[in-house]
């Protein structure tokens, strides 16, 4: 017998403020069971499930896990944009002038998350 990943679960202040900016990021949708206020809010986007808890203590030191995304229908440098006009802010800029690289975001409540080149950036 094995084991699957249910969901991964992210402490916050809010979380459903935080389920609806990744929800904005990940093209997914907000649980119908969750409402402004709730304790938890779960977020659905594609085979990834993202499970955001009232957690009492403020972030203070870097991640010690952080999801790698990776665009599907933009290039690295447009989904970053983007991500930027959903409340993200950038951390650490590693992107190359070659194309290589990536990019260190933060949520609005500071969890960092890497955006990768696109597929096709990949194989150019």
């Amino acid at each position: 017998m094995t084991s699957r990943v249910r969901h991964i679960t992210l402490d916050s202040h809010d979380p459903y403020a935080q389920a609806l900016f990744w929800a904005q990021v990940l093209g997914g949708n907000v649980s119908d069971e969750d409402f402004p206020g709730d304790p938890e809010a779960l977020v659905h986007a594609g085979g990834a499930a993202l499970l955001f808890v009232t957690g009492p203590e403020t972030k203070t030191l870097k991640n010690r896990v952080h999801l790698d995304l990776q665009p599907e229908d933009r290039t690295r440098d447009e989904e970053v944009t983007r991500l930027l006009g959903l409340g993200a802010r950038l951390v650490d800029d590693r992107r190359r002038p070659d194309g290589r690289g990536f990019a260190v975001l933060a949520d609005p409540e500071g969890n960092e998350f890497c955006v990768e080149p696109s597929a096709a950036e990949r194989s150019a």
